[in-house]
């Protein structure tokens, strides 16, 4: 089984759907009609090895928390002296869209569970953050307990 690549600012690389092993012709064409970038280009590798998110890529840019990662030499965010910073801070622009707000959720667990059990949830988790209806205090939470 090929390895399921996280990000250093941890998120699921893995779940995307440019990722390679989950990218579509019918996505393809879909993002390349939004951003005139050829479709075959619309294919992402993960964050290792020297490649980023595809999106930064081809807009020509680098990713601010990838490069501090690598300059830090620590494989996971949480792994720095002062986690967590500002890279990581969640914001509200396009929160419906993008799964950025749950990174620091992710490398909590990543931390408190380990990387390979964190991995088994964490296309459930993604599924949370994009489903569930916000419940004041309740976050997250997948089962709501009934009340007499």
């Amino acid at each position: 089984m090929k390895e399921k690549i996280v990000g250093p600012c941890g998120i699921d690389c893995f779940n995307c759907e440019m990722y390679e092993d989950n990218v579509t012709k019918t996505f393809q064409k879909r993002i390349s009609a939004l951003t005139n970038i050829p479709a075959e280009k619309i294919v992402c590798k993960g964050c290792v090895d020297g490649n980023q998110c595809l999106f930064l890529h081809l807009e020509g840019k680098t990713c601010k928390t990838l490069a501090c990662a690598n300059e830090k030499g620590v494989d996971y965010c949480y792994e720095c002296d002062i986690f967590p910073c500002d890279y990581l801070m969640p914001l509200a622009d396009r929160a419906d869209k993008f799964p950025h707000n749950i990174k620091l959720y992710n490398l909590c667990l990543i931390k408190r569970i380990g990387l390979e059990a964190w991995k088994e949830q964490a296309a459930d988790i993604r599924k949370v953050y994009f489903t569930k209806k916000l419940t004041i205090g309740d976050g997250g939470k997948k089962t709501t307990e009934k009340k007499d």
